[in-house]
């Protein structure tokens, strides 16, 4: 592991548990991810003209990201449930991939991280272009999910050197 770092999910025994933040302080903390889909350069146009079959691809994305952020610990086992202040998707389109750069950014006063809020975010909204563009490009490539950057809590900030 990193740095000699230890799960905090995992017991001395390997059983899985939630982490206990009852001592924790309440902080500031933040979040960003990113994630692209590749696909034909037609699809791209197919979607920015708005001429999706499903309707409003970038919208309805931008939609579901912000509604997976909310329900992150629904649907990863062992993350708290968070009263986010906020979430901002971003969906930008990019001719040299070609496809849409996809990133998400999460904020929340409380006792801990919103990392995985970001990242199911992105990775949501991800799905959601390529379940509304399928009918045009089955090819399309979901990937590059990543964290970006990260600020607050006990552990620090965190920023991804470029590639």
């Amino acid at each position: 592991m990193a740095g000699g770092a230890k799960l905090t999910h995992i017991g001395g025994s390997g059983e899985a548990h939630m982490v206990d933040v009852g001592a924790k302080d309440v902080t500031v903390r933040h979040a960003r991810a990113e994630g692209c889909v590749t696909m034909h350069a037609e699809t791209l146009t197919t979607i920015l003209e708005g001429n999706a079959k499903k309707g409003d691809v970038l919208g309805t994305a931008r939609i579901a990201g912000i509604m997976a952020a909310k329900k992150t610990h629904e649907l990863i086992p062992l993350c708290h449930p968070l009263l986010i202040d906020k979430v901002t998707l971003d969906i930008e389109p990019d001719d040299a991939l070609p496809g849409l750069r996809v990133s998400a950014e999460v904020r929340v006063s409380g006792k801990t991280g919103v990392e995985m809020e970001a990242l199911t975010a992105v990775s949501v909204a991800c799905l959601t272009i390529y379940d509304m563009a399928k009918a045009v490009d089955r090819t399309m490539t979901i990937g590059d999910i990543r964290l970006v950057a990260k600020s607050g809590g006990r552990s620090g900030d965190f920023l991804r050197e470029a590639d």
